[in-house]
């Protein structure tokens, strides 16, 4: 499967997949991993179940899963219509692709773009636009989109960008910080203390999902700060994984803590929806719906630290 690999010469890496709507496979410092892998591996989207929660099995982990673009969360029939677990865009392939390459004064710039279409005869007509950027010499990726309804009814629309962290960036002394100042569980019984800790992997966890809310500002930050990060050559370094966004744009955050044996991941997944399903927004109000020609926005910025004086303020 074709992917498009960008280096920014100062450690961060990443690969880029056209073939699941350019989302962002395996992400590395100074090859080092900062992603978690899912155990399905790159698999082909052709093996795409849309059934029920099959999404579970082609899912490919990575930095960035998009989940939507009609539908978020738990498998469910609505209005007559069966959806399955996350959506489709993971699945699909992009179109228009392009990569470039250009010098912008003093900077570089590597990009790369597409245009992902999910459509049915009968059914929805969502086009999201993506262009994924980073700079020569600056440890940072920048994601801008846009959701257009080119249909001629209105269409609802529900997106979460499922960002994934693993090993060894998750470790026993990581710690997350939140701009939130209220985290309600899923889950009736879950715990809330040790949200924002790691721990070490465990083969009976089970998986805990946390909704944050009360902003502290418009623009916010989750920090997944490591003290003692391994590079290469048995060096350890500080660094802090930093991921911002608007709440204007996207005022939702779903955390996912899975410190599981295989499956040892961190979701932090910003959203203007939460994992219930449409029904469920639908019922408090909360569903989005995108009138003919109506296109809704969203950037996130992925900027990753590495020296002390870098790094970003906790």
């Amino acid at each position: 499967m074709v992917q498009y690999q960008v280096r920014t010469g100062a450690g961060l890496s990443y690969y880029v997949s056209p073939s699941r709507g350019l989302d962002i496979s395996l992400a590395e410092f100074h090859g080092v991993p900062l992603s978690w892998q899912s155990p399905n591996g790159d698999v082909h989207p052709a093996y795409y179940d849309a059934r029920d929660a099959a999404w579970l099995r082609t899912a490919a982990g990575g930095l960035l899963m998009t989940c939507g673009l009609d539908f978020v969360g738990t498998p469910e029939v609505d209005s007559g219509q069966a959806f399955g677990l996350h959506g489709r865009a993971h699945h699909i392939p992009a179109r228009q692709v392009s990569s470039s390459g250009r010098w912008e004064g003093d900077e570089y710039q590597i990009k790369v773009s597409g245009v992902i279409e999910q459509t049915a005869i009968f059914g929805e007509k969502l086009r999201l636009r993506r262009e994924i950027t980073s700079y020569f010499g600056q440890n940072k990726i920048a994601i801008a989109d846009e959701v257009e309804n080119a249909g001629f009814t209105p269409t609802p629309h529900m997106i979460l960008y499922h960002f994934n962290f693993g090993f060894p960036l998750l470790a026993e002394d990581t710690q997350v910080h939140f701009p939130s100042r209220k985290v309600t569980p899923r889950d009736q019984g879950t715990p809330v203390s040790g949200h924002d800790r790691w721990e070490a992997p465990k083969a009976d966890y089970q998986e805990r999902v946390y909704y944050h809310s009360d902003f502290e500002d418009d623009l916010v930050t989750v920090v997944v700060f490591n003290p003692s990060f391994p590079l290469p050559e048995g060096q350890n370094t500080p660094l802090a994984v930093s991921l911002s966004w608007s709440t204007e744009q996207l005022p939702k955050l779903v955390q996912w803590k899975m410190p599981g044996a295989v499956t040892h991941v961190l979701g932090i997944e910003p959203a203007n929806c939460y994992v219930e399903g449409r029904s469920k927004e639908r019922d408090s109000g909360t569903l989005v719906t995108l009138e003919p020609g109506e296109i809704r926005r969203y950037e996130l910025t992925i900027e990753v630290a590495a020296s002390q004086q870098d790094l970003i303020s906790l």
